[in-house]
């Protein structure tokens, strides 16, 4: 029976369902969280053998002291795993500290972690990334701009999500980012990419072979969400496209993946590029070696009628899974922002969408930043009846 360590179990609070698919399978399931046990959700506390109390999982001394009581009093422990973006370094210094070999070592971070390395691994396989330029000074940001042209994206090198993102479009906001940007952080500067967002959302086995496959399109940019406090949409696509799908594999086998939920993402180009691409075409953009944010496994479910909680469970238990996927649909996110005069109240959506609704609530507030302040997560058979959807729920009444 196989030990595994769960980080942060508790958050996102989708996420016990890792924790209860991986009991399922047999397996002993420790919880490292700075939640009070019994401040945990009953179907969480039913779904760990034992949890351990942190007062702070940015403790790096007392998490380290957390895996090493579980595993005096348990024995090896064969996985440790947070699912989450934030802890991937701290995950992967655990694992070397406690010689646990399954999952990314410290060696492997800077390939995953740093958006300047990550390019690297795209090139090696043709697909085309974004001109960059490391941050050192306002010369050298000033000529990089003057080749390339603005708009000038910058943002730290090894960052989560799309915090501390700057669209620079003039020389004036150039130097307000110089006098702004957090002091002691690695910048990586880029030139703006006119697209929208595709995802390859995905389970990769042992061999680094895809288990499940699909994928998400964000039409809006997340940057612009986060900075200009807008409403965030978002959806899983019904049937992945085999573009995407080729360039997912292909970076699967560039960045070295194994037995892991991944989420790449890659530019789908909205007009031609130079040194980049056709209007269509697929450039790199990220990896991020977990699963896609918030509620999206969620999401991916109520689009394929299946389970990637135990699909990814599986993946430790055996390397397969017999999890069936069924019908396909487009699934939705809308989040919509606190302060806006909409047109539908929120009682009007659940009238009009209730019979497609799967998911709507308030969204924490350490997410809203990206995804808004109410959500709704409804699943369409065709790409019309989705377009309108987000059409009359993110339309405000007109101002006076």
């Amino acid at each position: 029976m196989k030990n595994v360590i769960f980080i942060s179990p508790n958050f996102p609070t989708n996420y016990w369902q890792f924790c209860r698919e991986l009991k399922n399978n047999g397996m002993n399931v420790f919880g490292i969280g700075d939640q009070p046990y019994d401040e945990l959700m009953p179907e969480l506390r039913d779904s760990l053998n034992e949890y351990y109390k942190v007062s702070s999982l940015e403790n790096e001394d007392e998490v380290y002291r957390a895996v090493a009581f579980l595993a005096f009093k348990h024995g090896r422990i064969d996985w440790l795993e947070s699912n989450n973006e934030y802890w991937l370094e701290r995950d992967a210094k655990l694992r070397v500290d406690f010689n646990i070999q399954s999952g990314f070592q410290v060696e492997d971070m800077p390939r995953v972690k740093y958006k300047s390395k990550m390019k690297e691994y795209y090139k090696k396989i043709g697909i085309p990334v974004a001109r960059y330029h490391m941050v050192e000074n306002l010369e050298g940001c000033k000529a990089f701009a003057a080749e390339v042209g603005y708009p000038v994206v910058a943002k730290p090198d090894n960052g989560v999500g799309a915090s501390d993102t700057w669209k620079i479009e003039n020389e004036q906001q150039l130097e307000d980012f110089f006098v702004q940007r957090m002091a002691g952080v690695e910048y990586i500067m880029e030139k703006f990419i006119y697209a929208e967002v595709n995802s390859y959302d995905a389970i990769i086995d042992a061999d680094g072979k895809p288990m499940f496959e699909t994928g998400n399109v964000t039409p809006m940019s997340i940057m612009d969400i986060v900075n200009n406090a807008d409403n965030s949409i978002y959806y899983i696509v019904k049937n992945l496209s085999e573009d995407v799908r080729k360039a997912g594999r292909e970076a699967v086998k560039s960045f070295g993946v194994r037995s892991r939920f991944i989420h790449f993402e890659f530019f789908r180009l909205t007009k031609d590029q130079k040194g980049l691409g056709k209007k269509g075409d697929v450039v790199a953009l990220e990896v991020n070696m977990r699963p896609c944010g918030g509620f999206t496994p969620d999401m991916i479910n109520f689009a394929h009628s299946t389970n990637v909680y135990k699909i990814w469970a599986d993946m430790i238990a055996f390397n397969k899974s017999t999890v069936p996927v069924g019908k396909h649909a487009f699934c939705a996110f809308a989040g919509r922002r606190d302060g806006k005069d909409f047109v539908m109240s929120d009682q009007d959506v659940m009238e009009r969408y209730g019979s497609r609704m799967r998911m709507a609530g308030r969204i924490p507030d350490v997410l809203s930043g990206a995804m808004g302040n109410q959500m709704y997560v409804a699943v369409f058979d065709t790409k019309r009846e989705l377009d309108a959807f987000y059409k009359n729920i993110l339309k405000c009444k007109a101002t006076k």
